[in-house]
């Protein structure tokens, strides 16, 4: 095969959908059974929406998700008054997704798992991935059953406690955010109503937060709890928690369908390319929950690894192209995992700095701009939306294709122009919605779309 993906979380089931669509034969491998049953990462950001409507799932996602609420404040069984959760982020036709959706995890990745399977891809569930080797030719991944997979290459999408990163010897650098304990849990419960992400500060610093789980009957449990306190994970000790932080009886918890601990780090994988292995989402970088980063930012490690992977593949592009995703994706899981540490203490608000549409690769050695100056929209910014001779943009990319606005160059997919906002030029967009070229000519051009795979090699 070409790519063996190691786990079937957001992350890996992204990437199998991209690789799918563009005729790369991957397999997903899962040590469970099945989906990842939890709710954890329920938020997605504007621009995972964007990246969610090119891979053919955001109606899905929308239909099957819901807005915000805003929050309850309550103390002592009384509610003190309500607030947003998030700086309003104007819209306009260039940015058409401005606040975050609500869905469950496991929801997600219901609609990315089907996503896969329509287009062909395949996901072996209770297939353990222990060990890998690799040679100049491709990759050996030992499994737990005794049997062994070949790929081209691997990429590790297997979690914060990569079993693949393991074995490849790469090491992660980070800090403790919090040094108090956390409980996540899945229930439902009765006595509070569903118009509002309820929460319960409690002395000392502890707060229990019950958020309606939009699409379902579920409340999503999120507590702190006092540091050097061990988590009681069993039904009873989550509806204790209901009880101890809340006006709420534990009878009055229903049920509880699922429930995890964590304690809040930060930490960064030294690598994310070896060889012909890939880390990718939590493999790569862990995040603390707050803002709603961690699960965004793995999908987009996926969306940009899958069309470097697919160029060298079917491209024909050099297999250095693979060199630019560490280059890009590692500086970018790098700041937002400082915003999210700044979001969890307090020091950064959710809104215009957490929707993620400002991630760029201007920095990127693949991100060339020929035109001068740094005014307006550069090689390496996000693309926007916007209409030219009656087609809108986002419509225009959507696709595994690269997109050239503003002339015509034979093999490439072309608009006459480009939008009056992105200001004067010729501009070459990535099959992941960002720049990669702009010039005021096409001089040098053919050259830049060979060398990526926007065009076969002579």
């Amino acid at each position: 095969m070409d790519v063996l993906i190691v786990g079937a979380g957001p992350t890996g089931l992204t990437l199998g959908i991209d690789l799918a669509r563009r005729g790369v034969e991957a397999l997903v491998v899962e040590r469970a059974e099945g989906l990842f049953p939890g709710s954890r990462g329920k938020g997605i950001q504007p621009r995972t929406q964007e990246v969610f409507d090119d891979l053919g799932v955001l109606d899905a996602i929308r239909a099957a998700g819901g807005p915000y609420p805003h929050r309850m404040i309550w103390k002592n069984g009384e509610r003190l008054g309500e607030q947003s959760l998030f700086e309003a982020v104007d819209a306009d036709e260039g940015t058409p997704y401005t606040e975050p959706l609500m869905i469950p995890q496991w929801r997600t990745q219901e609609v990315l798992y089907a996503r896969l399977t329509q287009l062909g891809g395949k996901v072996a569930f209770g297939r353990e991935v222990t060990g890998l080797t690799q040679d100049a030719d491709g990759v050996t991944a030992r499994c737990a059953d005794g049997t062994a997979l070949r790929a081209r290459y691997a990429v590790a999408a297997d979690g914060g406690r990569s079993a693949v990163r393991r074995a490849l010897g790469v090491g992660m650098t980070g800090e403790t955010v919090d040094p108090a304990p956390f409980v996540v849990a899945d229930l439902r419960l009765r006595g509070l109503d569903r118009d509002h992400w309820h929460a319960f500060p409690a002395d000392g610093g502890g707060f229990l937060g019950l958020c309606p789980l939009a699409g379902t009957e579920d409340f999503q449990l999120a507590a702190r709890l006092p540091e050097g306190t061990e988590p009681d994970l069993s039904p009873d000790g989550v509806r204790a928690l209901v009880a101890r932080y809340t006006h709420l009886d534990a009878e009055d918890v229903t049920q509880v369908r699922w429930a995890s601990d964590f304690r809040p780090r930060a930490a960064l994988a030294d690598r994310f390319r070896v060889g012909r292995v890939l880390l990718a989402g939590d493999a790569a970088h862990v995040h603390s929950p707050a803002g709603a980063q961690g699960l965004n930012t793995s999908v987009q490690d996926a969306y940009n690894l899958g069309w470097k992977l697919g160029a060298v593949l079917r491209g024909g592009a050099p297999r250095t192209l693979l060199d630019t995703y560490e280059e890009e994706r590692r500086a970018n899981a790098a700041a937002v995992l400082e915003l999210s540490t700044g979001v969890h203490r307090g020091q950064v608000r959710r809104g215009a700095a957490t929707v993620q549409l400002g991630v760029g690769y201007r920095e990127s050695s693949l991100s060339v701009d020929t035109r001068g100056g740094t005014e307006g929209l550069r090689a390496g910014d996000r693309a926007p939306d916007g209409t030219v001779a009656g087609v809108r943009l986002f419509d225009a990319f959507r696709g595994p294709h690269w997109t050239l606005l503003g002339a015509a160059l034979p093999g490439l997919r072309s608009l006459p122009a480009a939008p009056e906002s992105y200001g004067p030029g010729v501009f070459l967009v990535r099959p992941d919605g960002y720049v990669g070229w702009a010039g005021g000519t096409t001089e040098g051009l053919r050259e830049y779309a060979t060398r990526t795979g926007a065009l076969p090699a002579a």
